[in-house]
């Protein structure tokens, strides 16, 4: 089959929208850049040690991965959804399936898909947990955690992969507007409660 290796230029849905940090709050919501993403599926014998980016893929379900560039996370038992440059897409392509050779498995771009939102600032957890039924407190939801989860009527992938107050919300396309409006809408109510 002849693969192609020119993609095209992908418009982001939502532009170069963004809120700056607000006052009381601190928190910022902006749309993250492009990025390539891949949905990939597979199973191989509990104990393989299998690594794509150094990153591995045995790692426990629900928690994310990130050599700085490429991040994986494992939403579930055969589950993962993979990001990183958008320029690096036939590279990180090449190296799972180099990873997974000899092993059934799955891999689709959803990269066209697949919208990020960033959500950051001291109150990152508050906005989210305006519509996100999940315990986001350091114990529950602590740096390394991805999950699929809801916010607000959207279906989501949260991920936190560092320490700092950031979030990665990744939903389709179709939903982006949805929720990058809502998290705007939660972040004014937080701010009216920081002036309370």
């Amino acid at each position: 089959m002849l693969e192609t290796r020119y993609r095209a230029a992908r418009a982001l849905p939502l532009g170069a929208i963004s809120r700056p940090a607000a006052t009381g709050s601190g928190v910022s919501v902006r749309p993250a850049g492009a990025e390539t993403r891949f949905s990939l599926r597979a199973r191989f014998a509990t104990g393989t040690a299998l690594k794509v980016a150094g990153i591995a893929l045995d790692a426990p379900i629900n928690t994310v991965g990130s050599d700085g560039e490429v991040w994986i996370a494992r939403l579930g038992p055969d589950e993962w959804l993979v990001g990183g440059p958008e320029a690096d897409a036939d590279l990180l392509q090449g190296r799972i399936h180099e990873a997974l050779a000899g092993l059934p498995h799955s891999l689709v771009d959803v990269s066209h898909r697949n919208v990020g939102i960033d959500v950051s600032g001291r109150q990152a957890a508050a906005v989210l947990n305006a519509g996100c039924p999940l315990d986001l407190s350091e114990a529950a939801f602590p740096p390394g955690s991805a999950t699929r989860t809801l916010l607000g009527k959207a279906e989501i992938v949260l991920i936190r992969a560092t320490a700092a107050p950031l979030y990665r919300v990744e939903c389709w396309r179709s939903f982006s507007t949805y929720v990058h409006g809502f998290l705007n809408e939660a972040v004014f109510g937080a701010e009216g409660s920081a002036a309370l």
